[in-house]
């Protein structure tokens, strides 16, 4: 009897050794979903970054992945995402600096940024640099435009700097038109971005439309207001071909 109970018992054991576990696939299922949210995750968080910044992601996510510690990268310059270039990288990383500085010195009301097809526009109103008739940057204006210069500096496609009037003429022995007002005012700042920022001028110039490239109405003053403005233009490097040689 006691080996029959023996047998049985083994019987039983080698039954439950054999059985197939059919639920070991939900774990690999689990572990796969887990790597496709990391996936989706990161590809959404790099959209809008630099690349220095995907870089750092990329080597997090291969530690994570691998449980080996991440590698120190040298960092060699912008490199190209798929879908950007590296002028493209350099711009948004441009636009990211100035916005930043922008939202913490709140002259989101004075400064604007924007893509044309030419290129990324810093548009400045006169109130923030200029006092009223006069092309002299006021030491706010200065500090702007150091930062301005900074920003700048890295990059090396043409930059040109627009002088705006409103339509309100001007009279007197300095000025006799707006379109002298408004290349004067363009043409100091231009001076202190190569002065004070070290912008190599060979890659700027100037312009002044005076009230001729309007961007409001101006019957209004505050449309007169968004008028009186000065552009710095990154210059997209597709535009080179027409500037002078």
């Amino acid at each position: 009897m006691e080996r029959s109970g023996e047998r049985k018992v083994m019987k039983r054991k080698e039954k439950a050794e054999g059985r197939p576990n059919h639920e070991r696939w939900l774990i690999t299922y689990a572990d796969l979903i887990t790597l496709l949210l990391i996936f989706f995750v990161v590809m959404y968080s790099i959209s809008m970054v630099d690349a220095k910044k995907f870089e750092q992601v990329a080597a997090s996510l291969m530690s994570a992945l691998t449980g080996r510690g991440p590698e120190i990268l040298d960092y060699p310059g912008p490199s190209i995402i798929e879908g950007m270039s590296g002028e493209q990288l350099q711009m948004e990383t441009i636009r990211q600096q100035l916005q930043e500085y922008i939202d913490q010195n709140n002259l989101g009301s004075n400064i604007q940024l924007y893509q044309q097809e030419r290129g990324l526009v810093i548009s400045l109103s006169d109130t923030v640099l200029f006092e009223s008739g006069r092309a002299e940057l006021t030491p706010q204006a200065q500090d702007i435009m150091r930062k301005v210069g900074v920003s700048l500096a890295p990059i090396n496609n043409y930059i040109r700097i627009e002088g705006h009037t409103d339509n309100l003429p001007i009279n007197n022995a300095q000025f006799p038109s707006n379109w002298e007002l408004s290349a004067m005012r363009a043409t100091n700042v231009l001076r202190f971005l190569v002065r004070e920022a070290g912008l190599n001028p060979a890659r700027l110039s100037e312009s002044g439309y005076g009230e001729y490239r309007p961007i409001a109405d101006n019957n209004s003053e505050a449309g007169r207001a968004l008028n009186r403005r000065v552009d710095i233009v990154i210059m997209k490097s597709e535009h080179a071909v027409v500037e002078p040689h």
